[in-house]
């Protein structure tokens, strides 16, 4: 794998991404995660996962700078893909915590708000889905799983202004359940999945699905339409212009 890592420890994968400085999902990072996932689900000698990332960033999301070149079937295989990772990642039915390790706006809040705990580096970070004014329109899946978490009114509003909260912020929210220390973020995300595997697993996993399902039912529904309208405000020149924008600001700040 070309974007990510992957260690076992205590019959847990530890997933961190691994691409670049800031860990920004391009076509191969999504491909490589949900195939991993995927086999994760079908080993039954790993009994959960971690997903991490590098100190500084979990994930600054999207990126953008790959993105905005690719044709119009590379742009629409990638959301079809992104899409089905978020469906993947929901679905999955063994334990997943997510250590944050740093930024995570945008795809990197997505990622999290699959897993069944969250616990965030403390710092001045940041988390929440800022696609909105990127020029992105949520599809409604990425709506009900932030739902799901923040409950619906706060997670409209904060859709709609394309809300980013500091680490606190998002803790008294429930955007997190805990924060840390850098330096012992991945023994409190150890510690939590194990907490989880204590249980039996069949009575745990089982509670998981049924918990989630009408979650689960609105990550797996045919977005088609919804995938439609993104593409069309993709190639719009007004989001062409706002992204355009912000990719010169990325590369001048990366010189």
């Amino acid at each position: 794998m070309n974007t990510l890592s992957v260690t076992i420890r205590e019959k847990v994968a530890i997933i961190a991404l691994n691409r670049g400085k800031s860990n920004a999902m391009n076509a191969e990072l999504v491909k490589e995660l949900r195939s991993l996932i995927k086999n994760i689900e079908q080993d039954d000698q790993i009994l959960g996962a971690i997903l991490t990332g590098k100190e500084g960033f979990f994930t600054a999301g999207l990126d953008l700078i790959e993105l905005y070149d690719y044709d119009e079937n590379q742009i629409k295989n990638f959301w079809v893909d992104f899409l089905d990772l978020v469906k993947t990642l929901t679905l999955f039915k063994k334990p997943l915590v997510a250590a944050i390790s740093g930024h995570s706006p945008a795809g990197g809040c997505v990622m999290a708000l699959c897993c069944d705990y969250r616990v965030m580096a403390e710092g001045k970070y940041i988390i929440g889905l800022n696609e909105v004014p990127v020029g992105i329109i949520v599809p409604d899946s990425i709506f009900h799983l932030y739902a799901f978490w923040l409950g619906q009114a706060k997670a409209y509003q904060s859709l709609l202004e394309g809300k980013l909260f500091s680490v606190e912020e998002a803790k008294q929210i429930g955007l997190l359940d805990a924060t840390s220390d850098i330096s012992s973020l991945m023994s409190h995300a150890q510690k939590k999945i194990q907490s989880y595997l204590q249980y039996d697993a069949t009575t745990w996993q089982q509670s998981k699905l049924n918990l989630r399902k009408e979650l689960i039912e609105k990550v797996s529904a045919d977005q088609t339409s919804t995938l439609d309208t993104m593409l069309k405000q993709w190639w719009a020149p007004s989001t062409r212009s706002i992204l355009k924008t912000i990719i010169e600001n990325l590369k001048g700040g990366s010189k």
